[in-house]
Formats: structure tokens, C-alpha cells, sequence
């Protein structure tokens, strides 16, 4: 089992800065990806970005130059930092870890509500 917390979300004026973090616990040695997706009232579940063990990311065009994933092995935490937001952005954002163990497990966090301000 993997467990996952995040942290960070809140309300912002548009065109301000959150900075989400999600902290990984359980068999987290066996993580092969981790990352944020979101979802806004009556919309479905999106990608935001992505993370792979080796290094690799993946963003969203609409999030493209605005928004960085970035990890620190040391806290086992994957953060999302999130400049120039728009009110567009505005939903709850949720941490996501897939582990390979013979098959591929997925995990989610709770998640964190995200509203930008007009």
C-alpha cells in the first residue's frame, strides 16, 4: 500500500502562486510515477502533470510554462508549484502514485481544493 497527503491548496488572487506538496508513504520503493491531476465542478478528472522515477515529465497544454513538478527524494514528497494561476484553474487538485509490482497498483490522495480569484 501506498498512503498519500497533500498539502497547499487555498485561495489565491489570479495571477498569484501555490506551491502543492504530496507526501508519499508505505512501499513506496516500488513508485514508478507520481503526479497531479484535478477536477473542477461537473468536469472530469484531468491530468495536470506527471512525474516518472527516472526523471521524466509531463504536463498538460494548459499548464504548459506554468506549473513545474519537482521531487525531493530525501522527504518522499512530489510537489507542484503553480505560478500565473487563472481563475480556470480553480479545483481540487489530487496527488496520484502508481507502483509496479507484477502488476501496476494506483493510488490517490484526498485532495486539496485550489480556488483562484477573478
Amino acid at each position: 500500500q501506498v498512503q498519500l497527503v497533500e498539502s497547499g491548496g487555498g485561495l489565491v488572487q489570479a495571477g498569484g502562486s501555490l506551491r502543492l506538496s504530496c507526501a508519499a508513504s508505505g512501499r513506496i520503493f516500488s513508485i514508478i510515477t507520481m503526479g497531479w491531476y484535478r477536477q473542477a465542478p461537473g468536469k472530469q478528472r484531468e491530468l495536470v502533470a506527471t512525474l516518472t522515477i527516472p526523471g521524466s515529465t509531463n504536463y498538460a497544454d494548459s499548464v504548459k510554462g506554468r506549473f513545474t513538478i519537482s521531487r525531493d527524494n530525501t522527504k518522499n514528497t512530489v510537489y507542484l508549484q503553480m505560478n500565473s494561476l487563472k481563475p480556470e484553474d480553480t479545483a481540487v487538485y489530487y496527488c496520484y502514485g502508481s507502483r509496479l509490482s507484477g502488476t501496476r497498483y494506483d493510488y490517490w490522495g484526498q485532495g486539496t481544493q485550489v480556488t483562484v480569484s477573478s
